[in-house]
C-alpha cells in the first residue's frame, strides 16, 4: 500500500512541475517576442526555482525510501543538475534568471531549450507515475497482510 500514497505523491508533485515547465516556456517565450521586459519575466522565474528544486528533491527522496531504483536513478540527473545550477550561479545575479544577461550569449535560447526539455520530461515522468499507481492499485493484494478472523478463519 505504501507503493500506491508513493505514486499518488509523485503524481501530485510532478503534476505541479509539469504546470511549472508550462509556466517557464510561455514566459521564455513572452519574453522572446517581447511582450514582457526582461526584469519582469526574470522576477517571475526566479519566485519558482527554489519550490521546483523542492519539488524535484522530494519526489527523488520518495523514490529512493520507497526502492524504486530504476525511477530513482532516471530521475536523480535532473534533481542534481538543478541544484547544481542553483549554486554555481554568477556572483551578484539575482537568481538563475538574471535581466541584465538573459538576452547576452543566446541564454534566452538555451533557457528555452531547457524548458523544453523539463516539459518533456515531466509529461513522460507524469504518465510514468499514473500508470505505476493505478498498477499498484489494481494488483492482487497480499492476503497475510490482512488479519480478518472473520473472513479468514484459523
Amino acid at each position: 500500500m505504501s507503493d500506491v500514497w508513493c505514486f499518488v505523491f509523485c503524481l501530485l508533485d510532478d503534476g505541479f512541475l509539469l504546470f511549472l515547465a508550462v509556466f517557464y516556456v510561455i514566459t521564455l517565450s513572452d519574453l522572446e517576442c517581447d511582450y514582457m521586459n526582461a526584469r519582469e519575466c526574470c522576477g517571475r522565474l526566479n519566485k519558482w526555482v527554489v519550490p521546483q528544486m523542492i519539488g524535484l528533491c522530494l519526489i527523488t527522496m520518495f523514490l529512493l525510501l520507497t526502492w524504486h531504483w530504476i525511477l530513482f536513478l532516471i530521475h536523480l540527473p535532473l534533481t542534481v543538475w538543478q541544484i547544481k545550477k542553483w549554486y554555481q550561479k554568477p556572483q551578484g545575479f539575482i537568481g538563475i534568471y538574471d535581466p541584465t544577461e538573459i538576452h547576452n550569449r543566446s541564454l534566452l535560447k538555451g533557457y528555452m531549450r531547457e524548458s523544453m526539455v523539463k516539459l518533456g520530461f515531466h509529461i513522460v515522468f507524469f504518465f510514468v507515475f499514473l500508470y505505476n499507481m493505478i498498477s499498484s492499485l489494481v494488483s492482487p493484494m497480499d492476503l497475510s497482510d490482512y488479519h480478518d478472523p472473520m473472513m479468514f478463519p484459523g
